[in-house]
């Protein structure tokens, strides 16, 4: 679990780390291709939401046998796992979209990515579902 969740938050980051380079020292012109990177951004950042949902659905049964939740629980606590993920979603958007209003979306979204990649470090050492429940929540 912990070897797809890095390998997911390598190329999260290198993708990322590369538009904002470019856009941070002025190669990203200000002009229609300025508009395509942004989209482009945008939708990476859909995508990456879009992804983690599906990876949680894929890991979430082994990821649960090994924190020992088995039969009709494992039921109960997946759905209470994706309510917080996607909770978390919404109130993070929220938040993060205010905070980059005021202080600037580019270090923000630095903000961002590095609180959903530890989170999802984290994640991958948890010992009991709630503090799986507070990172997938992050």
């Amino acid at each position: 679990m912990i070897f797809v969740r890095l390998i997911k938050l390598y190329k999260i980051l290198t993708i990322n780390f590369i538009i904002l380079q470019k856009l941070m020292t002025g190669q990203i012109i200000s002009n229609k291709k300025n508009i395509t990177a942004i989209v482009i951004v945008a939708a990476l950042g859909y995508f990456v939401d879009v992804y983690d949902l599906i990876l949680f659905s894929v890991v979430r049964k082994s990821s649960l046998l090994s924190l020992g939740i088995t039969g009709d629980e494992q039921i109960n606590v997946g759905v209470t796992l994706l309510n917080w993920q996607i909770a978390g979603m919404l109130i993070g958007g929220i938040l993060w979209g205010i905070l980059g209003d005021r202080k600037g979306r580019i270090s923000v979204l630095f903000g961002s990515i590095f609180l959903y990649s530890a989170a999802n470090i984290a994640n991958g050492f948890v010992q009991d579902v709630k503090t799986y429940s507070v990172f997938n929540g992050l």
